[in-house]
């Protein structure tokens, strides 16, 4: 039924715009004509605009305006554009009326010289053919004859008189209604230009309109099936705003209970967050590598090789040697920000820029040169490279790595020397030649064989005789 609706109310618009345009068009406002005038004694009660302008009876033009000059009447002519060219110049013009009462027309009569073989131009002044005045007068008359044989004398008098009573005593009234009128359209005149735009504009939203009315249709008729969902789930409506509206309470008065908590809160939490936002570029990394550790834990417990069990290899490095207090108190001055490191399959791999600060003695002097490819590992992310460190308290650490023997090393790094993993005469750490020596220190300690120590006691032993002096008696 609306849809229905909707299609009449569109039809009655386009055709009161179509009917809007016809008048707008049969009163010239869409024409654009070559302006002339006309300049007369008077223009007479039967020559008004949009009156016929003819040169030897073809239509070439309308009267546009008609004004007053006090001495005369000044007629504003619009003249065809594609009718110029047959009109010559120096023309003159007659007003003659087409019938007896009925309206004039302005007749453009070519001089006798045919005007030099130029052509009326946009403000040219046309003057009155002077001569026709009584062929004017003589032509009314002869009109005016059969008229007054043809009506009955008592129908005249009757009309005359009741014109006459009519207009009787209200000839100034009517004179200035006239004048007012006049004034009215002098008003009106600047904004015919915007009236035929404005028109012309709705020409093309008419156009528009009428191209998007099936689109515009079925917007309305989808928005009549959303208007009735939600007519009919009113009270599903009604409730969810209730609800809302006591959620809104409820968190209200939590805020106004809770807001200085919350401020304090915010306040407290700022240097955590600082401290986040500012170690925030190594987080993905951080986490990329913690989901990297589910298939090494899995390698680790022995997930996938059915034997589940604990797969790990301890390494003992060199003693820091003794606690000392006041000294080896744990502490965190490492602040060379965000940065990660890359899990390393196997091997002692410090980080290429040093170990972390943490208030222990430091570790044995790393090698003269990065262990491993710093273009590789990126220099910005992972430090110097440079083999040495500084903590924030302005101490550095650098070592020199002794020369030796080197160990094949791991793929990607560059062979490490022997002397910068085991700096005592014991050889290398859990080697065969320390397994045996620390044999015989643990039996000559109980007065056992050596051959019936464990060899896993280097690993429980062995730190504690690194670079420690033993003396048997």
């Amino acid at each position: 039924m609306i849809k229905r609706r909707l299609q009449g109310l569109a039809f009655v618009l386009v055709i009161a715009s179509l009917l809007g345009l016809a008048v707008a068009d049969y009163r010239g406002v869409f024409e654009r004509g070559v302006p002339v005038t006309l300049e007369v004694d008077r223009a007479g009660n039967q020559l008004t605009e949009r009156s016929d302008v003819k040169v030897r009876g073809l239509i070439v033009g309308t009267v546009s305006q008609i004004s007053t000059t006090g001495s005369g009447a000044q007629v504003e002519l619009s003249l065809e554009p594609d009718m110029v060219e047959l009109i010559p110049a120096g023309v003159s013009a007659r007003l003659l009326p087409k019938t007896l009462f009925g309206e004039k027309y302005v007749s453009l009569v070519a001089p006798e010289n045919g005007g030099g073989g130029t052509t009326i131009a946009a403000g040219d002044v046309i003057p009155m053919d002077r001569s026709e005045t009584a062929r004017e007068i003589d032509a009314a008359l002869d009109g005016l004859l059969p008229l007054l044989q043809a009506v009955s004398p008592d129908d005249l008098a009757t009309t005359l008189g009741a014109l006459s009573q009519a207009l009787a005593g209200r000839g100034e009234r009517l004179g200035d209604t006239l004048v007012r009128l006049q004034e009215l359209t002098g008003g009106l005149r600047p904004g015919i230009p915007d009236l035929q735009e404005d028109i012309t504009q709705l020409a093309d939203f008419a156009r528009n309109l009428d191209s998007a009315a099936p689109d515009l249709l079925d917007a309305l008729e989808d928005f009549t099936v959303t208007s009735r969902t939600v007519v009919e789930q009113r009270d599903q409506l009604r409730a969810l705003i209730g609800g809302v509206t006591t959620a809104s309470d409820d968190l209200r008065g939590f805020l106004d209970r809770n807001g200085e908590n919350i401020i304090s809160l915010s306040a407290a939490s700022r240097p955590t967050l600082e401290s986040l936002a500012r170690y925030s570029p190594e987080f993905p990394c951080f986490f990329e590598q913690l989901n990297g550790l589910i298939p090494r834990l899995d390698e680790v417990y022995g997930a996938n090789n059915g034997r589940p069990g604990v797969y790990v290899t301890v390494e003992i490095v060199n003693n820091k040697g003794k606690y000392v207090p006041n000294q080896d108190e744990p502490e965190y001055l490492d602040d060379r920000g965000p940065r990660c490191y890359p899990i390393l399959p196997l091997g002692p791999q410090e980080p290429p820029d040093g170990p972390f600060c943490d208030g222990s003695l430091a570790p044995p002097p790393p090698a003269d040169s990065p262990r491993g490819d710093v273009d590789d590992l990126g220099g910005d992310t992972f430090g110097t490279g440079d083999a040495s460190y500084t903590c924030e308290d302005g101490s550095s650490a650098r070592g020199e790595a002794p020369e030796g023997p080197a160990l094949p090393g791991l793929p990607g790094l560059p062979e490490l020397p022997i002397e910068a993993i085991a700096y005592d005469g014991m050889g290398l750490p859990n080697s065969p030649g320390e397994q045996a020596l620390v044999a015989e220190l643990v039996a000559a300690q109980d007065g056992g064989d050596p051959a019936a120590v464990p060899s896993w006691s280097s690993m429980m032993v062995g730190p504690l005789y690194r670079g420690s002096e033993v003396t048997l008696t």
